[in-house]
Parts: C-alpha cells; structure tokens; sequence
C-alpha cells in the first residue's frame, strides 16, 4: 500500500528539496506542494468532503510556513481531521519544540537538513498510525465526518449597521431549522449578544483564553444554553478583560465549536484585532454588514482593504450584507458590489425598527414576530448561505424567503434576567 504524502511548504528551494527526496522514500506518493495554512485547510477539507480515504495519510508542515503559524496550524490540522498524521519539518529538533509540537497533535518531527533514513522512520511512524485510526473509525461506524460545521462570521463596516441583530437572527434561523448551533460574541469589548437573548451570565469567552487544550468538557463549562436551543459563548463583562484574548485561543475556541455544532455563528463587532481576524481568516463565510449610505459604504470598502493587507480574507470571499435597504436610496446593492469589490447577498434587509424596537428593548430577540419582514429577511439570508437544515425533497425548512428589503437597526441595551449555564 502507497503512503500518500502532502508537503506544506512556502519557499520554493525547501519545496523542491523536500519533494525530491519524499519521491525517493519506499511506497511513498508525494503531492505536489501546498503553499500556505489556507490551502491546506481548503484541500483537506475539500477531501474529507468526498470520503475519510481521500485524504492523505501524511501531511508535512515546514516550520516557515504561513500565515498560521505551524504549531497553530498542527493543532487545527489534528482537530479538523484526526485521522491524518502530522509532521513537522524544523531545524529546532530539541526537547522544548519537541513537547510542544506533540501538545499540538503531531505524530513526528524531523530535523533540518533533512536526512533520508530519519525522513523514512518519521513518514511510516505517522502512515501507520494514520491507517489505525481509519480502520478504527470505520469498525465503531464513528465515520469521520471532514472539517465539521459551518462557521460565518458577521462583522460591520461601523457602529450602528446591525451586526449582532443579524448574527443573533442567523443563529436563530439555523436552529430554528434543526441545526445544532453555536453562537459565539467576539465583540469583546462591548458585545451585546447577551442584551439581545436576555441572559445574565457568570463565565465568558475569555475564561477559555489561558487554557492550553479546549476539550469537550471545558468547552462546555464555558457555554450557556439559551432556551432556544442556541450554545452561547458571550462577551465578558468588563470590556477591559478582552485583552485577554490572543490569536492562539481564538483559533482553538473556534476549532472546539467547530466540532461540537453544524453551524456556528461569530459576532466581531466593528473593531479589528488579532482575536477577531483569527476568526475571519478561519470562516467558511464572512459577512460585512453596511447599510447603503456613503459614509457606510467607504468604511465598508476600509474594511475590505484592510482585511487584504493583512491577508485574512480577500474581497471576492467576502459576502457583503445591505441593511436598512430600501429603493428609494440612492446607493442601491449593485453600487456597493462595485465599490467595495465584494459579492453582495441577494437578500437585502428592510428598514424597518419599529418592528424591532420592543423585542430589542425587552431582550428578547428570538421573540421576534415571524411576520416580521426584518425576521423574514434575515431568514432568507440564512436560506441563501446554507445555514438551514434542507428538508425532504430538497426544499428549505421554516419561512426562509428571500425577499429584497431593508432595515434600519441601532443597537440597544436591556434588562436581563437570570440564564443557567448549559
């Protein structure tokens, strides 16, 4: 039996060097290299969707690869698809780097200059225990299930466009249709997540921050079960705790969350830092709210351009979602498409508050009227991204319509009563 080998490997000479010998090792079938953490998580998953045996056996990550960092990196890699061996390719071989890319989940790690008798020993120790797993996993019908769920993250162009109202809407639209659902509010200094679902709450997202390895359990401990169903990882509530927060632990909350619900919904508020970026840059899908007046419409087009430079999402893998939309504006979604280089979602939101503003003011989101048209909208957006659970003969669960409308949302504060933790 072959050993299919996947290099991960940014700079040419190492790719070529590394590719020429892993060709000379015994049944081994080397891939053409990977260039950076985001293509492999793209083919990995893109394998893992078509069968558990698509994938390779081996994956080897150089030390210089980017922009995830390759420990970080690893770690996703052993979350996301635990059935694949990883090795790590460095010119540090000692105990430090050892223990903490094992901690990581890799099976190996082999020194720089690489030396073909040590390359063999490293590949066959990770290919072996690569194929126990997969013959464990289809004996206890436990059958490997990809990248698991869904995660979008919900980020405006400024203040005031209606980011949480539409994340909290979606989350409820997904679970609504049968979905397991993880919300999660990034908005660390002045999320509302909690003032929209009327929830008092004693843990938060930064109580997951120093912890080195997120498992099921502590993940849990850390999550609130709204009675709509929804798991809430909420902001804390002293803005200034946000600073706890780090790229490191953003990247594994969201893997965590990842594996425990179909859909999980992110709430980044307006302000970028390293906490949020992580989690943009890891999305299947994200979504920048404006509403269609000029000074929204160039922050939006900032946004944009910033999430470019600093490589964590291009503008044509953003969905841009208008808001407080009407036709009687005269900056109508075609407009925005152009301007801020983005694909703009199909459904458009109304304006329309006073359909809102009781349920905003009581914190009491998820009793939003179903006639309302805000409600509707949002819905329909969920129905146009996938979020929803297709029911049999192809057609979308609950009133998912994707009407065009538009609405003008303002965030609000309310009372809150007692939540227990889930």
């Amino acid at each position: 039996m072959s050993t299919r080998i996947l290099p991960v490997v940014g700079d040419a000479d190492a790719a070529r060097s590394i590719t020429t010998l892993l060709s000379q090792l015994p049944d081994a079938e080397p891939a053409g290299p990977v260039g950076d953490s985001t293509s492999l998580i793209d083919t990995l998953a893109r394998l893992a969707a078509e069968s558990i045996d698509e994938l390779p056996e081996v994956v080897l990550v150089h030390e210089r690869i980017g922009p995830v960092p390759a420990l970080e990196l690893i770690r996703e890699v052993a979350l996301r698809f635990p059935a694949v061996g990883v090795v790590l390719v460095t010119t540090d071989a000692g105990p430090g780097l050892f223990s903490a890319a094992m901690d990581a989940g890799a099976r190996g790690l082999v020194g720089l200059p690489l030396s073909y008798e040590e390359l063999t020993q490293r590949v066959q120790a990770a290919a072996g225990w690569s194929v126990g797993v997969r013959r464990h996993l289809g004996q206890s019908g436990d059958v490997f299930t990809g990248p698991g769920g869904t995660v979008v993250t919900v980020s405006g162009a400024k203040g005031g466009v209606g980011t949480t109202l539409t994340a909290v809407q979606l989350a409820l639209a997904a679970s609504a249709s049968g979905m397991t659902v993880g919300l999660a509010d990034l908005d660390l200094q002045s999320g509302d997540v909690a003032s929209y679902l009327d929830v008092q709450f004693r843990r938060s997202i930064v109580d997951l921050a120093s912890i080195q390895d997120i498992s099921p359990r502590v993940l849990q401990d850390a999550l609130f079960t709204h009675q709509s169903g929804l798991g809430l990882l909420l902001a804390p509530g002293e803005g200034e705790r946000g600073e706890e927060m780090d790229e490191r632990a953003v990247r594994q909350i969201v893997s965590a969350l990842r594996n425990r619900y179909e859909v999980v919904v992110i709430d980044c508020g307006t302000q970028m830092n390293s906490a949020n970026a992580a989690a943009i840059e890891m999305a299947d899908t994200t979504l920048l709210l404006t509403t269609p007046d000029v000074v929204s419409v160039r922050a939006a087009k900032r946004m944009v351009r910033l999430w470019d430079r600093l490589q964590i999402r291009k503008a044509e893998e953003t969905v841009t979602v208008v808001n407080r939309h009407s036709r009687h504006t005269e900056i109508q979604p075609p407009i925005i498409e152009r301007i801020t280089g983005t694909r703009v979602s199909r459904v458009t939101i109304p304006a329309n508050f006073k359909e809102l503003q009781s349920v905003v003011d009581a914190g009491r989101m998820q009793d939003l009227e179903p006639k309302s048209t805000v409600k509707q909208a949002i819905w329909g957006l969920a129905g146009e991204l996938g979020l929803v659970k297709a029911a049999a003969g192809g057609e979308r669960t609950g009133k998912f319509r994707g009407d065009r409308g538009s609405v003008g949302v303002r965030r609000g504060r309310s009372r809150s009563r007692d939540q227990r933790p889930g």
